[in-house]
């Protein structure tokens, strides 16, 4: 369950950073100044994309690593539980066979015949 929770902070990271960058652009585009100083505001904004898109693309790997990480362990733990079943099957197995060994090679009791007389 916390793994979901950790696999939605990455996600909320990200969306943050796209919804500022939209907020921003938006925000220029009906504030109330001259065209020349919009485009202006507009330019620098869009020289810092570049780096809005590094920093989420950092942001998603970091979280793509932790998610693989998390994977792993959880198939290196499934895979030691998996052996060990194997492993108590195989000797509940061996058990089995040893009892129906003993029991055919051990002499049945006889019944008695007590019509005798």
């Amino acid at each position: 369950m916390s793994e979901n929770r950790s696999g939605s902070g990455g996600l909320f990271v990200g969306g943050l950073l796209v919804g500022a960058a939209v907020g921003t652009v938006v925000g220029l585009l009906f504030a109330p100044k001259p065209g020349r100083e919009t485009r202006q505001l507009l330019k620098k904004s869009a020289d810092a994309l570049p780096e809005l898109a590094e920093d989420l693309s950092a942001s998603m790997q970091l979280q793509a690593d932790r998610l693989s990480g998390t994977a792993l362990r959880n198939w290196d733990d499934t895979l030691m539980r998996l052996r060990e079943a194997l492993a108590a099957g195989i000797e509940a197995s061996q058990r089995q066979r040893e009892l129906e060994q003993q029991a055919a090679s051990s002499p049945e009791p006889k019944a008695q015949d007590s019509s005798i007389g």
